[in-house]
């Protein structure tokens, strides 16, 4: 029977004191206050299964998990299902439990507890602490840790809370140096925020206090083992295949496209997706945050951004993507693709564009085609250049052919549910015409639905860049296009 109790069966007084004493020896732990855990997760009976620690191999857990390392950074490259590692750990972690036992007999474990400690240890040191079997777990897309006792998953679509636990803020706190040591950044007073990734180039995002108020949060963004192809997403219903062969078109013809999306709607899949159009002689540059990007060709390459030196001015060392979408320009691309612009590199990525460089692709944070080109405007206007708006609109409309949007819709699934092109300027209004929208059956809305059962269709209406496709071969069938069918009408900005 499991050691470990979940919180709605019987179980000791949360508020009582852990059953264990410490000796005065120097090689013994120092005392542990009581698992502040216990009482927090009283409040949450009758809700989640929750699965708590016991507090005796809690404090054990929280006081023996940096003395079975040499070295803070030993296992820093080590990871849980590595046989050799594991049973490296689990000796000494055998050696100290005998002395301490031999010392006082309250230190002595019977084989189930034995077994729980040896497990909890492996997956602090080797793992990710608590939320190990959501990390493995490969139907998990999402982990949010909200502190010590709320941690949530988001499993085909749907977001749940977890019974896993963590036993306090100490804990959380050595997964989160876990994932940042080996990136070579800093998570601490004068810098409470930090963006990582998993060896697995899961994205990570962690906030500790004093801003994160319930607790050091943990935010985990993971990518599907085996990379997604068009066939993929055809297959999830997320765009059709003559939208594919469409966007196939755009890519190898070298059209500028901006990803358009919100939070978690699949932006950093697409643009992964849309590489795979690139062909394979052309050299491609990658610009991220956090490195995410799989692509397969052979002349790609990857840059991502760098913190300032450790102990320095702040500044000492430190590569934004600014810096690298400029120093990209020295290098001879061909293609540049930013992860996401969220500053005022979008000002060097459009005239990137608009100086030899297309076919790029970036991604922004926008609800809608109308709202991506209002968000580069923005982000431009963030580079510090004191420029007119109409200046930065006639720089957007001459450096990007398309916006292709995606949505996480109400039932969770991820579709796109437009494709616009921006074919020039009215005045001082952008002018967007729609290729493609996502509409329920029977539906005529000129606006995307924003629930499943729908499907992408055309909306009549061929792009104005139609004659540079087919100069590159891409001559696309009527029926792509659906010529004719057309109640749709253009929108300005």
């Amino acid at each position: 029977m499991s050691m470990m109790r979940r919180l709605n069966e019987p179980s000791r007084r949360p508020n009582e004191t852990p059953d264990i004493s410490y000796s005065s020896a120097s090689d013994v732990p120092e005392p542990a206050p009581p698992v502040q855990a216990q009482q927090a997760a009283a409040a949450y009976a009758g809700t989640v299964n929750k699965i708590i620690m016991p507090p005796k191999l809690a404090n054990l857990r929280k006081q023996l998990r940096a003395r079975v390392l040499r070295t803070p950074d030993e296992a820093d490259t080590w990871h849980r299902g590595e046989a050799d590692k594991e049973a490296l750990i689990a000796e000494r972690l055998r050696q100290i439990i005998e002395k301490l036992a031999s010392e006082k007999p309250e230190f002595r474990l019977n084989q189930a507890e034995m077994t729980l400690l040896r497990e909890a240890i492996l997956d602090d040191v080797l793992g990710f602490g608590a939320i190990q079997p959501l990390v493995a777990d490969r139907t998990v897309s999402e982990i949010m840790v909200n502190g010590p006792q709320h941690i949530w998953k988001e499993q085909k679509g749907l977001i749940t809370e977890s019974e896993y636990t963590y036993d306090d803020e100490d804990h959380i706190l050595w997964t989160a140096q876990r994932i940042i040591r080996p990136m070579g950044r800093q998570l601490n007073r004068e810098h409470p925020m930090v963006d990582a990734r998993l060896p697995d180039g899961s994205r990570v995002h962690i906030v500790t206090l004093p801003s994160a108020l319930n607790g050091t949060t943990i935010t985990i963004r993971k990518f599907p083992e085996k990379r997604l192809t068009v066939e993929d997403l055809i297959n999830f219903g997320s765009f059709t295949r003559e939208t594919a062969e469409f966007l196939k078109a755009c890519v190898v013809s070298r059209m500028n496209v901006v990803v358009s999306g919100g939070t978690g709607s699949g932006k950093t899949t697409l643009l992964n997706v849309l590489s795979g159009y690139i062909p394979d002689e052309e050299r491609i540059i990658t610009i991220e945050d956090s490195a995410e990007l799989q692509l397969n060709q052979r002349h790609v390459v990857r840059l991502e951004t760098a913190p300032p030196v450790p102990g320095g001015d702040g500044k000492t060392g430190a590569l934004t993507v600014r810096d690298l979408v400029r120093g990209s320009l020295r290098m001879r691309p061909e293609r540049i693709i930013i992860g996401e612009c969220r500053g005022g590199e979008a000002l060097d990525m459009l005239s990137a564009m608009n100086t030899g460089h297309d076919g790029s692709m970036t991604t922004v944070h926008a609800n809608n085609p109308r709202d991506s080109v209002a968000r580069l405007e923005t982000l431009v206007l963030m580079s510090g250049m004191d420029l007119p708006l109409i200046t930065v609109r006639k720089q957007i409309v001459s450096a990007i052919d398309l916006i292709v949007q995606i949505a996480r819709l109400r039932d969770g699934s991820r579709k796109i549910t437009q494709v616009s092109e921006i074919q020039g300027m009215e005045g001082e209004n952008v002018i967007l015409q729609d290729i493609f929208i996502y509409r329920l059956p029977g539906s005529n809305s000129s606006s995307p639905a924003s629930v499943g059962g729908g499907k992408l269709e055309s909306t009549g209406f061929r792009p104005k860049f139609i004659e540079k496709l087919e100069e590159n071969g891409f001559r696309l069938s009527g029926r792509i296009f659906g010529a004719g069918q057309s109640t749709f009408v253009k929108s300005s900005l």
